[in-house]
């Protein structure tokens, strides 16, 4: 069956993914109109269904459309804003044509009168029911710019009925990714970012549903955006009987920019999927869509990693490093990283950033002797780096203080005592691309924790004529670094971290390999931050550390098993201390950390199912159950009810039919925050 098909006499098109199907039309006067997006039809069917056109009335307020624009009667949400030289502001479309090739459609429509084009990109998957949407843009002019207001990626219609109940995410810094769900009001809602990052505050994603469903089921209408910049998605429900309709790109209210004759702009991708089993299935299929569709090397197993920020701070020298690489390796570690502090003049948070140089009193010999203590004791080797940012008390500042981004008479806001460096500027992306290869190469880097630890303020660029295309131009500048680097050092894996989970997107994922997701490790809050990214992200993406008891950044004391399961949900890692862990704790972190390996192909690659304090993973004939809290039998889900299933450790029987109803008997003991990982095979 084809992907993508066409009837020519009702111009309507139908994409077909395994299980759902969505269709658009191009109506009388040329505009793209939805028709349907939901459970599978044929052609013949999608070309039976009506169109949305909107009330009658004189003043009413429309949606419905494939790209919403101003102009004509319409009074929804624009996705497209701009304005010509004339003053005129709108479009009305011309269609130009379409090309179906390889899953892909691209609708051609141009204005019928200014020389703007516009390309529907539609793009479906045959292993996936996630369509990805995008427009590329174009001036198609010789002489005169067009002010751009707002330029959506693409926008969704979900039918009246089913567009009640919201679900998305809120949070701030060390607790991020709180998941949120409420019924919709009839109005325009806006989720946003204006920090220049996808942001600690809310999650470029949307769930939409009638308001029935639950993990299991319901039909769950899903839209995420693949941006790492500040980015804009305003749904609508509409109360004189439209269709729910969801824009979202990059950018936030207020700019504008200017395309040039010539000129395209092509937005990120806003990719939208349907599914009928609940919150949960609708996650299983972003996992499974990121996992084969973005991830750049989704098929690795993540390390169980050591970092020592919270061992050292700012105190990092080559001997201290050195006792901890030991401790952790004899942990079963694999990777170990330095943290920030190893470089310039960095013994605090005041100075340093922008001097990428090993610090020569700490380093006198550079990193050389600390990478070959790691290689000796069979770890890789990994630095974190910041390299949108600078301190004023820098080499690099004094020498270009030009290059961070500010405005005329207005005061320069530092935060953590540190400005942002213009990546939209050509040569600031050169420069921080040329001293990350060469700091790369020199010592055979096997991992970069990229971190970014604020948002943008005085977001000019004096001198630019069209200086507010840097929201959009800066994460353009950093995905091209990174991207090069990549190419450059195909060995190297790269963690994305902005002051923790500041930018956990699919923008961001399409080019590292984890998302650092909150600097906050306490397992108690660390339960909820991971069930919200788990939402839309795979657990493989999801760095998770067990740090010291009392917890650095809320105090809260908690037994080291308990922090060890918990982060093993996802890809394991160390942070505390180890120079202050008994032997006895040692002993038992060198255990978990066994356990953890086990498990760890179930839980990196396996199909994961939320439950009630527990996560359950399945892949092939294994299953693995996280859970915590009171004891009792847990209820597993996904599993065939004809299945027998052995228990690795204790050998006892289980039918897949009594865990699916009774339950799993999880034997917790009373205790302080009792917890257990049980591991089952099916016989």
């Amino acid at each position: 069956m084809s992907r993508v098909s066409f009837d020519a006499t009702s111009r309507t098109f139908l994409l077909t993914t395994p299980t759902t199907s969505y269709a658009l039309r191009i109506s009388a006067d040329d505009t793209p109109r939805h028709v349907h997006w939901g459970t599978p039809l044929t052609l013949d069917q999608a070309t039976a269904l009506p169109t949305y056109d909107g009330s009658t009335s004189s003043f009413a307020s429309t949606g419905g459309g494939e790209l919403a624009v101003e102009g004509g009667a319409h009074f929804g949400v624009p996705s497209l804003l701009v304005r010509y030289a004339d003053g005129t502001r709108g479009v009305e479309w011309h269609y130009e044509g379409h090309e179906i090739a390889d899953g892909r459609l691209d609708v051609r429509l141009r204005d019928r009168h200014y020389p703007l084009t516009v390309t529907l990109h539609y793009a479906v998957h045959a292993d996936s029911d996630v369509i990805e949407r995008s427009l590329t843009l174009r001036n198609v002019g010789t002489d005169e710019a067009i002010d751009v207001l707002r330029c959506d990626a693409a926008s969704w219609s979900v039918p009246t009925a089913s567009g009640v109940r919201l679900s998305h995410t809120v949070g701030e810094w060390s607790g991020e990714t709180q998941l949120q769900r409420s019924e919709a009001p009839y109005a325009e809602t806006v989720f946003t970012s204006r920090r220049g990052v996808s942001g600690h505050f809310g999650n470029p994603w949307l769930m939409v549903d009638a308001g029935d469903a639950d993990e299991a089921h319901g039909a769950v209408w899903s839209m995420a955006l693949a941006w790492s910049g500040s980015w804009r998605i305003t749904a609508q429900r509409d109360h004189t009987g439209g269709p729910f309709t969801v824009t979202g790109g990059a950018g936030h209210d207020g700019l504008a920019w200017r395309l040039k004759p010539g000129e395209t702009h092509e937005t990120p991708v806003f990719a939208g999927q349907f599914s009928t089993g609940g919150f949960g299935a609708a996650s299983r299929g972003w996992h499974r869509y990121t996992t084969a569709h973005v991830l750049p090397r989704p098929d690795e197993t993540r390390p169980v990693i050591y970092n020592s920020w919270e061992a050292t701070g700012w105190d990092v020298t080559l001997e201290g490093q050195r006792a901890l690489a030991e401790r952790a390796a004899g942990l079963g570690v694999e990777l170990f990283v330095v943290d920030d502090g190893w470089f310039g003049r960095r013994t605090s948070d005041r100075a340093g950033l922008g001097d990428w140089q090993p610090n020569p009193e700490r380093f006198p010999h550079g990193l050389g002797p600390l990478v070959e203590a790691v290689r000796r004791l069979g770890m890789r080797f990994g630095l974190w780096v910041e390299p949108e940012m600078t301190n004023p008390d820098s080499d690099l500042y004094r020498e270009h203080p030009d290059w961070v981004l500010h405005m005329p008479h207005r005061r320069r806001t530092e935060l953590r005592h540190q400005l942002v460096l213009n990546f939209a500027r050509a040569d600031v992306t050169e420069w921080a691309f040329k001293w990350l290869d060469q700091l790369v190469a020199t010592y055979a880097i096997d991992y970069l924790k990229w971190d970014m630890n604020r948002a943008f303020t005085e977001a000019g660029w004096p001198g630019h004529p069209d200086g507010e295309r840097l929201w959009t131009d800066h994460t353009r500048g950093v995905y091209s670094v990174i991207d090069r680097l990549r190419s450059a050092h195909p060995g190297l894996r790269i963690v994305g971290c902005a002051g923790g989970g500041g930018r956990a997107d699919l923008g961001m994922l399409a080019r590292t390999d984890q998302t650092w997701i909150s600097d906050n490790t306490d397992a108690d809050d660390r339960i909820v931050i991971q069930h919200g990214y788990s939402e839309i992200y795979p657990a493989r993406t999801m760095s998770a550390w067990v740090t010291d008891s009392p917890n650095p950044h809320t105090g809260r004391t908690s037994p080291l098993p308990y922090r060890f399961h918990i982060a093993m949900a996802g890809a394991l890692g160390i942070g505390g201390d180890l120079s202050r862990w008994t032997e006895p704790e040692l002993a038992e972190a060198r255990q978990l950390v066994t356990l953890y390996k086990e498990i760890r192909p179930v839980v990196q690659f396996g199909e994961q199912h939320r439950l009630e304090d527990a996560v359950q993973y399945r892949s092939g004939d294994r299953l693995v159950v996280i859970a915590w809290g009171q004891d009792r039998r847990l209820r597993l889900t996904g599993l065939s009810p004809s299945a027998v299933y052995v228990d690795d450790v204790t050998g006892a029987e289980h039918h897949a039919a009594t865990l699916l109803t009774h339950g799993l008997p999880l034997g917790l003991v009373k205790g302080d925050r009792p917890s257990t990982v049980v591991r089952l095979t099916r016989r």
